[in-house]
């Protein structure tokens, strides 16, 4: 943790440029999705081939999570790592352009996650070691929600349908590349670093006490658990609701893009609504609720027989759940462990999540898609959000705020 105070405007610089960085990362990473029911017919590939996709590139980018959180943690380098990765990814960017068949699709999607994986852990543990604790909810929400929802949830839908529908679907892809290096460059030039202590550097018994701390802790567990959930609910949902809106409910490719851009809109919001409402309210409390929110989601795009703005509105409302993402993530493991292994903790709740979730799920939801009918991957975003709110009763509170005000209000009682 960094003993020198950072000033405001630092914090709001690094929150904010690591934000935008993260957000070009998803801007390409949702980019296949979007653009699915162009892909799809142009290569011949089936439900099933487009989940594994997913599934490929959920795997690399849990593996590089992990493991380069790891990294970090042996070596004490969160900056130098961060821009090696964001480097790395801009010149796979182009890969998927040139993508000839599901072979090359396949790996050129999964180099892209072994180059993207590792830049939220990184952006995280900076984040933390910055910002000040009272606001570390809402900059965590912001780092890792607002660019990427932001480009990711609302630019790419209404921006890339138009790119590809002019230019072909291939030159979308080629977006991304540029915008990543200038980020890495402003990061090397704007971004101290801040390391942690190197591995090397500890006794046995911190790095064991620690690391046990972690791996121990309920919360990493109960945050790693909703992670397998709600990315599941939330790859299922970029990968297979275009292409339901558009073969099933019969959407135009462009409406199909505006109705799916309202999730970048509700999650661009989110990442400030929801994360200072968490510093405030705590974090529990939204953890239970806005998964069983999210249920209206797949039960509109099902059964809503209303106009398109109608649609656009639900799924607005739905996609509130993308808000608490930080939370079970970044923020809630963070206050719940030493800061020795604070990059690994991260890692292992995001790197769970997608190694499970986002590995498992797409692949699963394809295969039903093909088997058992297009509404099926709705139904299990539907059941995986209903369990998360359940397990979400276990977390125990800890937002600083609110543990404050508890114990202020456990003294007044012993006084009176």
């Amino acid at each position: 943790m960094n003993k020198t105070a950072s000033s405001a405007g630092y914090q709001v610089m690094l929150a904010s440029l690591l934000s935008i960085n993260f957000g070009i990362v998803f801007f390409d990473r949702n980019a296949s999705s979007f653009l699915m029911p162009l892909i799809q017919p142009d290569l011949g590939l089936s439900d099933t081939q487009v989940g594994l996709l997913a599934s490929a590139l959920s795997l690399t980018w849990a593996v590089a999570a992990f493991g380069i959180g790891r990294v970090s943690d042996q070596t004490g380098s969160r900056k130098g790592l961060l821009v090696l990765a964001t480097v790395a990814f801009s010149l796979c960017s182009f890969l998927t352009g040139v993508a000839g068949s599901f072979v090359m699709l396949l790996g050129a999607r999964m180099l892209m996650g072994f180059a993207e994986g590792g830049i939220m852990p990184m952006s995280q543990a900076l984040v933390v070691a910055e910002v000040a604790p009272r606001h570390r909810g809402l900059a965590m929400g912001v780092t890792q929600n607002f660019g990427s929802n932001f480009f990711g949830s609302f630019v790419a839908p209404v921006l890339l349908p138009v790119l590809a529908l002019a230019f072909g679907w291939r030159h979308a892809f080629f977006l991304a590349g540029v915008p990543g290096l200038l980020t890495a460059l402003l990061i090397w030039v704007l971004v101290r670093e801040v390391p942690a202590t190197p591995a090397a550097e500890r006794s046995d018994a911190a790095k064991s006490s620690s690391l046990r701390e972690a791996l121990t802790d309920r919360n990493v567990v109960i945050c790693a658990v909703m992670g397998v959930l709600l990315v599941s609910y939330l790859v299922v949902c970029w990968n297979f609701m275009p292409l339901y809106l558009t073969r099933v409910r019969k959407y135009d490719l462009n409406t199909a893009g505006w109705i799916m851009s309202s999730l970048g809109i509700s999650a661009t919001l989110g990442a400030f609504v929801i994360s200072a409402l968490s510093d405030y309210l705590g974090r529990r409390p939204l953890l239970i609720a806005m998964p069983l929110i999210a249920i209206i989601l797949p039960l509109g795009a099902m059964y809503y027989e209303g106009s398109a703005w109608g649609l656009a509105a639900i799924f607005f409302v739905g996609w509130g759940v993308n808000g608490v993402f930080p939370l079970f993530m970044g923020t809630v493991p963070s206050e719940s462990v030493g800061p020795q292994h604070l990059a690994s903790a991260l890692g292992i709740c995001m790197g769970t999540g997608e190694i499970l979730g986002g590995v498992v799920s797409p692949s699963l939801a394809g295969s039903l898609s093909d088997h058992v009918g297009r509404q099926a991957p709705l139904w299990l975003m539907l059941i995986v959000a209903l369990v998360a709110a359940v397990l979400a009763l276990g977390l125990r509170e800890t937002a600083p705020r609110v543990l404050s005000r508890r114990a202020l209000a456990v003294k007044a009682q012993a006084s009176v």
